[in-house]
C-alpha cells in the first residue's frame, strides 16, 4: 500500500514509535459501537490536555477581560481548525505506522529534518515554559510556595510520569482524564458563579473584521490560536494512536481512523467547552467591572472572589489551574520523546529527556521570575503562546503534504475536498502569523 521512502536517503528503519507502549492496549474483536469507542478512547483526551493548559489560561483571561466576548469566534475557529489538522495525524500514525516526526525524517534530507527537529524542539520548550509557570502560580496560589521555587520544584514532576509510564499506559490515561474532568467541574461552578450574558456569548460567536484592524486583538488572537492548534500535538497524536493493538486489514484501518476520529471528536470539544469557560469567566467578570487589562492569572485568582462574593470561586480557579499545569506536563513528556526520536532516531532515558525538556523551560522561567517577579509571568506565558503559532507551519505543511501523498497513504489518501480544506487551512495559519509579524515590526 505504502512506498517506502527510505531508500533516497540510506536510513535504517526506525524503531516503533514510543516502543515501550506501542500496539499495548488490546482491541476486543467482534465488540459492539460501544466497547470500541471505549477500547479506542484515550489518545484524543492526552490531545485535548494541549487543548487546556496554562498558555490557554493566559490568553483567554487577557482575551475576555480585554474584548469581552468578541474572540469566541477564534477560539471556535482555532479547535475546527484543531480537529482538522489532529485527525490527519492520526490517519497519518494509523495507516503508515510512523509518526509525524518518523516520517519527516524518512521524507526530507537530512538537513532539512534537522531543521524541522530544531523548529519543533522550539515549540515544545515554549509550551513546557507555560506548563512550568502555569504549575508554579497554582502552587504559590494554593499553598504560597514562592514562585522562584515552585518553578524549581516542577523538575521533580518526572518521577510521577516515570511511574505512571511503568504502571501501564491505560493507567496514564485515566489519570489524565481525572485531571480533565477536574478542570471541567471547577469550570462548570466558576459559570454558574459568573451569570454571563447569554446575548453576548452568542455574538462572540460571529467573527469581527476589527481583528485585522486592531493589533493588539490580533496579538491575542494568534495565541488563542498558538495555544490551541499546539505543533507538538500533531507529532504525538500521530504516535499515541498507534498504542493500539490493530488489524491491519483495510477494514480494520478503516475502524480505526472512524474510532479514533470520534475519541478526538469528543476531546477536543470538551477542550473548547473549558476554553470558552474561561473567557467567559474573565468577560463577565473583569470586562464588566472594568478590569480590561486582566492578563495576569494571579491577579484574577485575587480578584475573582470578590467580584463574585463567592469564596470558593478563587480556590476552584487555582485547583483547575494546579491539574491544567500537571496534566499537560505528563502529554509534554511523550511529545518530548516522539520528537527527539523520531526526528534523530536516538533513544535516551525517559528521565534523562524529561530533565533535559523541563530545564529548557525552568531556566528562562526563572530568569523572568528572578528579574520581573510576578509582572512578567503573564507576558512570558502570551509570548510563549504566539512562540507556539509561529512555529506551527513548519509541523502542518509536511502533515498535509504526506496525508495527500497516495504513495504513502494508498486508498487512505486525503479525498479532494479535504485536500483543498486542508491546504487553505495550512495558508490561513501562515499568513496570519506573517501578517501578525508584519504588524509587529
Amino acid at each position: 500500500m505504502n512506498r517506502d521512502p527510505l531508500a533516497a536517503y540510506d536510513i535504517a528503519p526506525a524503531a516503533p514509535s514510543l516502543p515501550e507502549v506501542h500496539r499495548s492496549v488490546t482491541v476486543p474483536s467482534g465488540a459492539g459501537f460501544w466497547r470500541k469507542l471505549v477500547a479506542f478512547s484515550g489518545p484524543g483526551f492526552l490531545i485535548a490536555v494541549g487543548y487546556m493548559d496554562p498558555g490557554n489560561w493566559a490568553t483567554d483571561i487577557a482575551g475576555g477581560s480585554e474584548f469581552e466576548y468578541r474572540l469566541i469566534f477564534v477560539l471556535l475557529a482555532s479547535n475546527l481548525m484543531a480537529i482538522l489538522l489532529q485527525s490527519l495525524a492520526s490517519r497519518l500514525g494509523i495507516i503508515t505506522s510512523r509518526d509525524l516526526a518518523q516520517m519527516c525524517r524518512e521524507s526530507y534530507s537530512r538537513r532539512t529534518s534537522f531543521s524541522l527537529w530544531v523548529f519543533a524542539e522550539i515549540a515544545i520548550a515554549a509550551c513546557d515554559l507555560a506548563e512550568v509557570i502555569g504549575s508554579a502560580i497554582a502552587l504559590n496560589l494554593l499553598f504560597h510556595i514562592p514562585l522562584l521555587v515552585g518553578v524549581c520544584l516542577t523538575a521533580l514532576d518526572v518521577l510521577a510520569i516515570l511511574y505512571l509510564q511503568h504502571r501501564g499506559f491505560r493507567l496514564l490515561e485515566v489519570v489524565v482524564v481525572t485531571l480533565i474532568a477536574t478542570i471541567g467541574v471547577c469550570y462548570l461552578l466558576e459559570i454558574l458563579m459568573v451569570h454571563p450574558s447569554a446575548a453576548g456569548i452568542f455574538q462572540g460567536f460571529v467573527p469581527t473584521p476589527e481583528i485585522l484592524r486592531n493589533r493588539d486583538m490580533l496579538y491575542i488572537g494568534v495565541s488563542m490560536l498558538g495555544a490551541t492548534v499546539m505543533p507538538h500535538n500533531l507529532y504525538l497524536h500521530s504516535s499515541l494512536v498507534q498504542t493500539r493493538a490493530i488489524e491491519r486489514s483495510p477494514q480494520g484501518l478503516r475502524t480505526a481512523v472512524r474510532f479514533n476520529f470520534l475519541d478526538l471528536f469528543l476531546a477536543l470539544n470538551f477542550a473548547f467547552l473549558i476554553n470558552a469557560a474561561i473567557l467567559i469567566m474573565a468577560a463577565g467578570t473583569f470586562f464588566k467591572h472594568g478590569m480590561r487589562q486582566m492578563a495576569e492569572i494571579q491577579q484574577a485568582y485575587h480578584t475573582l472572589s470578590p467580584l463574585l462574593g463567592v469564596p470558593l470561586a478563587s480556590f476552584l480557579f487555582a485547583l483547575a489551574l494546579l491539574a491544567s499545569g500537571q496534566n499537560s506536563t505528563l502529554t509534554g513528556t511523550l511529545a518530548g520523546q516522539v520528537v527527539m526520536e523520531g526526528f534523530l532516531n536516538i533513544r535516551l532515558a525517559p528521565w534523562l529527556r524529561r530533565l533535559i525538556t523541563r530545564l529548557l523551560a525552568i531556566i528562562p522561567a526563572v530568569i523572568t521570575v528572578a528579574f520581573f517577579g510576578q509582572g512578567g509571568t503573564a507576558k512570558l506565558l502570551i509570548l510563549s503562546q504566539v512562540v507556539l503559532s509561529l512555529q506551527l507551519s513548519f509541523a502542518v505543511f509536511p502533515l498535509v503534504k504526506f496525508t495527500c501523498d497516495r504513495r504513502k497513504m494508498g486508498e487512505f489518501v486525503n479525498a479532494p475536498w479535504l485536500r483543498v480544506l486542508s491546504w487553505t487551512v495550512a495558508w490561513l495559519i501562515a499568513g496570519l502569523n506573517a501578517y501578525l509579524l508584519i504588524l509587529m515590526v
